[in-house]
């Protein structure tokens, strides 16, 4: 017997329906030790245009910040796994979050993984997520870094959060769904 997969869907977006205890604008691994880092930006679409109710699920994914990545034990929120938040947009396509910038790690092929954060964006009309990562402008690993090269040199911009002109102690990254300036996204 074959299994076929379940269809898509473009109901919706439903996020807030049993869902909200996941969203939260500081995400930290326990203990939260490093430098702090305020990301700032917005969606937008093919036109420039604002995406005002699409969710950005944000994984600082460096085991040496975060420890396990398993489901972790957050006293605040109950079970929510560590470095984890659920980020939404407002009615201008903006987003904010704080997290610690993680750590550079290298893996036991040798292959090193530069401090970034996963990201999966949801919003309507997607039949399927959107996969992506945040890079940290100036790091010096970001060179070397084993995925970051397979991005051709001339898009790795769209990936890297930069020192924000408003907020000198925070950070900019914009997401562009399509256009010249379309962020990378990568398959899953």
């Amino acid at each position: 017997m074959s299994h076929v997969p379940t269809p898509s869907q473009t109901v919706g977006p439903f996020f807030s329906i049993g869902l909200s205890e996941l969203c939260r604008e500081r995400i930290e691994c326990v203990p939260a030790d490093g430098q702090r880092a305020l990301i700032r930006g917005r969606v937008l679409d093919g036109d420039g245009e604002p995406v005002p109710d699409a969710v950005l699920e944000i994984w600082q994914a460096s085991e040496a910040s975060c420890g396990d990545l398993g489901p972790g034990t957050d006293a605040r929120r109950g079970k929510i796994p560590d470095g984890f938040g659920r980020i939404a947009t407002n009615e201008r396509g903006e987003f904010q979050f704080s997290t610690i910038k993680p750590s550079a790690r290298r893996d036991e092929d040798g292959l090193m993984h530069a401090p970034h954060l996963a990201v999966v964006l949801l919003m309507r009309g997607l039949l399927r997520h959107l996969l992506t990562r945040i890079y940290f402008a100036g790091e010096g690993t970001n060179g070397e870094d084993a995925v970051l090269q397979l991005v051709p040199a001339e898009r790795r911009k769209t990936l890297l959060a930069a020192p924000s002109q408003e907020n000198p102690r925070g950070l900019s990254w914009d997401i562009h769904l399509q256009g010249e300036r379309e962020t990378v996204f990568f398959e899953a």
